[in-house]
């Protein structure tokens, strides 16, 4: 699974992606600080299962605090987007096909609105933070619209009549965008084309089913960041108002990374997504820390209740894209060869089934699938079986 970061240049998705990963770029106000691709690991909180087998997990990957298991996903953060970016402008083509393989995308957004469509800098109350907003899904609508724009001649061409032929037609042209057949059935039905035939598609119609098939296959979450500033607060409630049906969760990605360097320093107790701190060493803190920190729980964790960081990427994964976990495990042993209790944890999508898993554990597996065993429960389950979250799961299959 693989998340994007976007956004116009200077709007904090390189400090949200620091803050998330705490790999060290470039942060600065200077548009496109971010030219090639970051890519890193950020981490997923979701409920371990060690309580209910009263034992201590030792995660591969990731790591389990008091009960919480906390699992990898990975992160991207691409070039600033602007306005004409699916004409090639600013760095656009190559933003845009740096997202070819994310299964969603978090829009930072910079909340203050000191800073035009470009990224530069502007007076307070000079630009419209809601225009970001609709600005950037119009650039992507328009880029899967000229990919199917491109293709058309094929696709008006082939002899494909029945719903699933124009389907698989259509996978076999966005296949390299990572969209499944059935976003593309989900998004013919949304746009209202699934009866009319190819050729009689209007360059309307196009768009209209470029913009479906990008809110079924790349779903956004916006993270209004900079929420802390004075000028942030009028802006989100505006975002608010005007977009009631999308996730909008307030941020602060510089205080995240204040709070996760203090703790390296061994300075302050801090879990990521917390709402507090506790400072551990008050008499190594220079005055410019403690103030900052002080700034830190006024404006922010006493406000919000949190950063907002953990919150967004967990929305994204859990909530836009409604992954759940899944634990490998046998009936008579949860440890690896190596001892590590409960040592992996997969985070699946959803309707996903005992054969899903099993193929996401390995391709073997799958192909010589026989059944499945509900570890919590030791029955039997068959190959659909409809997995939940926190199932431990453990498969017998027949070797090659």
């Amino acid at each position: 699974m693989q998340i994007g970061l976007v956004g116009k240049p200077s709007s904090g998705k390189s400090s949200f992606f620091t803050a998330s990963t705490m790999i060290q770029v470039p942060i600065s106000s200077r548009p496109f600080t971010t030219i090639e691709p970051n890519k890193g690991i950020g981490l997923i909180r979701v409920e371990c299962v060690e309580n209910f087998f009263q034992v201590k997990c030792n995660p591969r990957y990731g790591k389990c605090v008091q009960g919480t298991r906390f699992v990898p996903v990975e992160l991207i953060d691409v070039a600033g987007l602007v306005p004409g970016a699916h004409e090639g402008k600013g760095l656009g083509n190559q933003f845009l096909d740096d997202l070819r393989k994310a299964d969603a995308l978090i829009h930072v957004v910079d909340a203050s609105g000191l800073t035009d469509n470009e990224g530069k800098p502007v007076q307070a109350g000079l630009h419209d933070v809601c225009n970001d907003i609709e600005f950037l899904e119009k650039e992507i609508d328009y880029w899967f619209a000229g990919i199917l724009e491109k293709n058309w001649g094929k696709l008006v061409r082939s002899p494909a009549s029945m719903k699933q032929q124009v389907i698989d037609l259509f996978t076999s042209i966005v296949s390299g965008l990572g969209i499944k057949g059935s976003q593309i059935d989900e998004a013919l039905k949304q746009s209202g084309l699934t009866e009319k035939k190819l050729r009689d598609w209007s360059k309307e119609e196009i768009l209209l089913f470029a913009k479906a098939l990008r809110e079924k296959s790349k779903p956004i979450l916006v993270a209004a960041n900079k929420a802390d500033l004075p000028e942030s607060k009028e802006n989100i409630k505006r975002m608010l108002e005007k977009f009631p049906d999308k996730k909008i969760i307030s941020c602060s990605a510089a205080s995240e990374i204040a709070l996760k360097k203090a703790r390296e320093q061994g300075l302050i107790d801090y879990l990521e997504g917390g709402n507090s701190f506790t400072v551990l060493k008050e008499k190594e803190l220079n005055e410019k820390q403690s103030i900052g920190l002080e700034l830190i729980k006024k404006n922010v964790l006493d406000i919000f209740g949190n950063t907002g960081i953990q919150q967004a990427l967990e929305s994204a994964v859990l909530d836009l894209l409604s992954y759940f976990p899944v634990f490998p495990g046998g009936v008579h042993k949860l440890s690896d060869s190596e001892g590590r209790v409960l040592p992996d944890c997969y985070l699946m999508p959803k309707n996903s089934t005992a054969l899903d898993f099993a193929f996401r554990l390995h391709t073997d597996l799958g192909e010589g699938f026989i059944k499945a065993i509900d570890v919590k429960t030791k029955k039997l389950i068959g190959r659909d079986y409809l997995l939940k979250a926190g199932d431990v799961v453990e498969i017998v299959f027949k070797k090659k």
